[in-house]
């Protein structure tokens, strides 16, 4: 059998793969060779521990309508305590409690009222939206050493959002017939009302991934997560879909907890 140039071009790729493979076995092997022994003490053996951290930073929410017609941003900070549970092979596992307050701002035009009435492009209502949520992350870790405390680590994984509350403070800018129409014929709130009570669903699934870089104790991290649930409660909108994703950098402090 001849061998083309091609051909060996891929061999050789295909024996440094596997080279590499090996080396990278023989290293987790060399760190873990008693993980599978059921008579060795595996918290001894791999110090299974728990680190905790108070973490706190910036993050911004999109939401975002299945048409694009709707879409805000908010941004805002949040703070918490994590939980990492140190497992073999450089992974780790982590959850916590974290609070978010974010703000966002935005205008929503109207046009014709009816044939006797017409408003110009600056008859509009002013979105002044806050939001409060409790988050719950389930991370999973990979951490790579790169040179004496200094570590890069890559995470993903689902959080649950809570909500608290979500306030818009409607600022009104419509002529009083205008307000009556949509207000009154068409049910829309055009005052201070908390939307999760009204049309929104007060949970929030995402999937996310990230990563970041540890010193001794201290972590700078970001990561972007994705909104897996339609927000929009089912009724008359049934059919019309909204998604909440954010993305967050934030700096995590290691506490000197054993």
């Amino acid at each position: 059998m001849i061998l083309t140039a091609k051909m060996k071009r891929y061999l050789i790729i295909l024996l440094a793969c596997a080279m590499g493979g090996m080396v990278m076995a023989q290293d987790l092997q060399t760190n873990d060779q008693t993980f599978f022994d059921p008579d060795a003490n595996k918290e001894e053996a791999y110090q299974f521990h728990t680190e905790y951290r108070v973490e706190g930073g910036y993050v911004q929410h999109w939401q975002h309508s299945q048409d694009e017609t709707s879409r805000l941003y908010l941004h805002g900070g949040r703070v918490g305590m994590t939980f990492d549970f140190m497992l073999p092979y450089h992974l780790s596992l982590q959850t916590g409690m974290m609070y978010t307050l974010a703000y966002g701002r935005s205008s929503q035009k109207f046009g014709i009222v009816d044939e006797e009435e017409s408003y110009a492009a600056s008859d509009s209502i002013i979105h002044r939206v806050t939001e409060h949520w409790l988050t719950v992350p389930v991370r999973l870790y990979y951490n790579i050493k790169l040179w004496k405390q200094l570590n890069m680590f890559f995470f993903g994984g689902p959080q649950f959002m809570i909500g608290l509350a979500e306030i818009d403070n409607i600022d009104n800018q419509l002529p009083p017939k205008a307000t009556s129409f949509y207000q009154d014929e068409l049910g829309m709130p055009l005052s201070r009302y908390n939307r999760f009570k009204e049309e929104l669903v007060p949970f929030n699934m995402q999937l996310g991934i990230g990563g970041g870089f540890e010193w001794d104790c201290y972590r700078l991290q970001a990561g972007y997560d994705f909104g897996l649930n339609n927000q929009r409660r089912h009724g008359k909108d049934k059919g019309l879909h909204m998604w909440e994703w954010s993305w967050f950098v934030s700096f995590a402090y290691r506490l000197p907890i054993k």
